[in-house]
Parts: C-alpha cells; structure tokens; sequence
C-alpha cells in the first residue's frame, strides 16, 4: 500500500533502472567508468530522497547477468566501484537507518565483492529505515528460472503438491519473496524496455521513463517520478468504474 505525504501518494516501493552512465562518460570525452564513478551520488540522492519521503523500499538494478559480456576491463570497474561504494558509504547508511540487501545470484560474484556485500547487509541488519536492494547478477529470467527449478525439485520430493502450485507460491520462490512488487519503476537516459528486470514483479507497476542520464539524476527528478505516479489511475485490471464504488 502507498503511503501519503504533503498531499501526494508515495509508492511503498520504487525500483530504478539506473542506465546512461556511458553515454553520459562519452558526452564528457571520458571513459566509461568515469560515468559509473559519477552514477554513485546519483545512487546517494536517491537513497537521500527515499529516506526523506519515507519510502520502504528501493531496488536499484545494479549489475544485471548480462553485463559480465562487457569489457572486462569496464566489469573489473564496476566490482571494484561497488566495493568502494560500500565502504564509503556505509556510515550514512547506518547514520540514515537503512538496511541495505540484495537479490541476484550473489555466489556468481567475485569473492572479495561477495564478502564486503555480506558484511554490509550484516552490519545494517537491524536497521528500521528504507529497505535498499541492490539487484546484483541479476535478471528476471535467472530468477524465474531459479524459482522453477526449485519447486520442480521439492514437487519430485514430494513436498509440493502440483495442485498447489499458483501465483502466490512462485512468488515465494523468487528472490524477493519477502519484498512487495515496486509499484513505481524508474528507467533514466530515454530508453523504453525493462531489460530483463523484476519480469513477474512490474506486472502491476507504473513506468516513468525520463531524458536524463543516471549521473545527472537529482532528488527534482524522483519528484517528477512521484507526481507522475499520482497522475495514473492504477486499475489492476478493473474499469474506472468499479474503482469509484
């Protein structure tokens, strides 16, 4: 359920496909990195933005299975940036009360980065603030994938019952069984496709696509998100009509 602020309804959780680093590096006559390292306090101002707005729940698709085809110098990059972030950035997030998790195939990662991602969830565990879930290794067809494979194996078991396989139950089994669906998804740099996130879980969602470029996303900008979500009429699949009774 939202929530309601100054006037407004504030989606209980907004995800974000945080994309046009590179383009944003080019633009500049930089490398790509040099895009990504800048994408970070545009990581910052969000958090901050949801924080203020008491948002429960962040998901930010941070490095999704396919991105381990790029370069390796640019993926070395992007593993060692998130180590970095996590460093710098975990006193304001105990300082803030969030709790940081994360969803992907996480044993896919470098073990150092593995390592620093769990002590960081560990370490904000028990903080009561805004849930941020970094989306690492990850993609919506992996976790359907992922969740299929399991329930096939305890149906063999016995432990699953075919007849009791539903939508409640799948959602169980994906990686974020204990987050509810986003109800507003943010894609930055004009780009119009999912690209392989959240598949099951933005089936009811609110899309804003927006111009701007991930490093140059500001706190105005997920207002802009906001306001548009108040402006839809979110139906799941009634008549304007019923929802007026």
């Amino acid at each position: 359920m939202s929530a309601e602020q100054d006037g407004r309804e504030i989606p209980r959780h907004i995800a974000v496909i945080m994309d046009g680093n590179g383009r944003w590096a080019k633009k500049k006559g930089a490398m790509r990195i040099f895009g990504h390292r800048s994408g970070v306090q545009a990581v910052r101002e969000i958090t901050e933005g949801c924080v203020e707005l008491r948002v429960d729940y962040l998901t930010l698709y941070a490095f999704s299975t396919e991105n381990w085809s790029r370069p390796q110098k640019e993926v070395d990059g992007l593993m060692s940036l998130l180590i970095n972030t996590i460093n710098t950035e975990l006193p304001t997030l105990m300082k803030n009360k969030v709790r940081l998790t994360a969803i992907g195939d996480l044993q896919g990662l470098a073990t150092g980065v593995h390592k620093k991602l769990l002590v960081a969830i560990d370490k904000t565990s028990t903080n009561k603030g805004l849930n941020l879930v970094l989306a690492l290794n990850y993609s919506g067809k992996w976790d359907l994938t992922q969740a299929c494979k399991t329930i096939c194996v305890e149906t063999i078991k016995g432990t699953i019952k075919p007849e009791a396989i539903d939508e409640e139950l799948m959602s169980d089994y994906l990686s974020t069984k204990s987050i509810p669906d986003p109800e507003l998804l943010i894609r930055t740099s004009g780009e119009m496709r999912i690209s392989n996130f959240l598949l099951w879980q933005l089936a009811y969602t609110e899309f804003f696509f927006t111009e701007v470029l991930w490093p140059d996303f500001r706190k105005k900008h997920l207002n802009l998100a906001i306001d548009f979500f108040n402006g839809r009429e979110r139906r799941f699949g009634k008549t304007s009509e019923q929802l007026d009774f």
